[in-house]
């Protein structure tokens, strides 16, 4: 499976944290609720795309409901077609802190023109599937032509 591609996120039962804890979810629980693979969660943190990620006393990965937010902003982020370098670039700004405000403002403003630019060529494209569609209905509703 690549970056862009995603599976269906399989329903996992919600865990309630005890009063004063946060819960925890492993690898395989981020992957299973997510539909990303444990590899692609762990290639977002090696690339700076996921912040910090909390680890056992064992070494293993323990993700927050934060972390899981997160994911699913950076998902909808990827079906805007943001590059990947921006989505770390953001990641870093939202790390450094609330002076960075304005440049994240700039970069999802961005994002959103080269949305609305999509989404206007899509609808121009569905524009002319739809001739096309009825051209051909009705094509085959008209009588025969003799040959000739």
């Amino acid at each position: 499976m690549t970056v862009t591609q995603s599976t269906s996120v399989r329903p996992v039962p919600q865990q309630v944290s005890p009063p004063g804890r946060t819960v925890r979810y492993t690898i395989s629980e981020v992957a299973a609720r997510t539909g990303l693979t444990a590899h692609t969660l762990r290639w977002y943190e090696r690339i700076g795309l996921m912040p910090h990620v909390d680890r056992s006393q064992t070494g293993q990965r323990r993700f927050t409901d934060k972390d899981l937010d997160w994911l699913a902003f950076v998902g909808k982020l990827r079906l805007t077609g943001m590059p990947v370098a921006d989505m770390v670039r953001y990641a870093e700004l939202l790390r450094e802190g609330e002076h960075t405000l304005d440049q994240r403002q700039e970069l999802l403003e961005a994002t959103r023109r080269d949305v609305r630019t999509r989404i206007a060529e899509l609808h121009e494209t569905l524009t002319v599937l739809d001739y096309k569609i009825d051209f051909y209905a009705s094509a085959r509703r008209a009588p025969e032509r003799p040959c000739g």
